[in-house]
């Protein structure tokens, strides 16, 4: 099953690319420029998971080739660091993404880590109050939990993932990512979760190949 997916995907050494993908597809994913590994140690296994539970239930692929990569901002310290992030010197950075973001839609929109969370939901307008020292402290856990029951077609579902797994699926404790951060299966977990999201609302999505 693995190289169904691995397949659609550019050797490691794109990682230096802003963006790979199409922005008109409705699955984009959002990186921290100092974590590029994500795609490969993250993303990979979570989607083969994905593309198993829709080639078994809806004898469908996702076209993973037009999934949608982007490098979130140059340098994301910057803006965390900051007490208006709108005043940095990549404000204008900023400013393009949230157009891009507005103009496309996607329907899915994936980011990894805290700090990339954080700076999409302040992109959106989204908890505009929180202070500057709010940032990376995001429980990412109860955040795609939140992003799972309330994932609505029409709009943009920001859905976080963390930055590192252990082998064995077992994750890192970012900020206390998951109540089951000992779980054996995390990418199976995940995956079947936004399968599960993406089969509800199969005939909403472009996505397929």
């Amino acid at each position: 099953m693995s190289s169904l997916v691995l397949t659609d995907y550019s050797p490691l050494d794109e990682k230096v690319k802003t963006e790979t993908g199409d922005r008109s597809s409705q699955i984009w994913l959002l990186v921290n420029p100092k974590y590029p590994d994500v795609r490969q140690d993250i993303w990979l296994p979570i989607l083969e998971v994905i593309q198993d539970k829709m080639f078994r239930k809806l004898r469908k692929r996702i076209d993973t080739g037009r999934i949608f990569m982007k490098t979130i901002v140059s340098d994301i310290g910057v803006v965390s660091r900051a007490s208006n992030m709108w005043s940095t010197e990549i404000a204008e950075e900023i400013v393009t993404l949230r157009e891009s973001i507005l103009e496309y839609q996607p329907k899915i929109l994936i980011t990894f880590g805290s700090v990339t969370y954080e700076l999409v939901t302040r992109i959106l307008g989204i908890n505009q109050e929180r202070e500057p020292k709010c940032w990376q402290t995001t429980n990412l856990g109860d955040e795609f939990q939140r992003s799972m029951e309330n994932f609505e077609i029409t709009g943009i579902n920001r859905i976080p993932l963390p930055l590192r797994a252990l082998t064995k699926g077992k994750i890192i404790n970012e900020y206390n990512y998951f109540s089951w951060e000992d779980c054996e299966d995390y990418f199976s977990v995940v995956g079947t979760k936004i399968a599960d999201r993406i089969l509800e609302n199969e005939d909403c999505l472009k996505i397929w190949i």
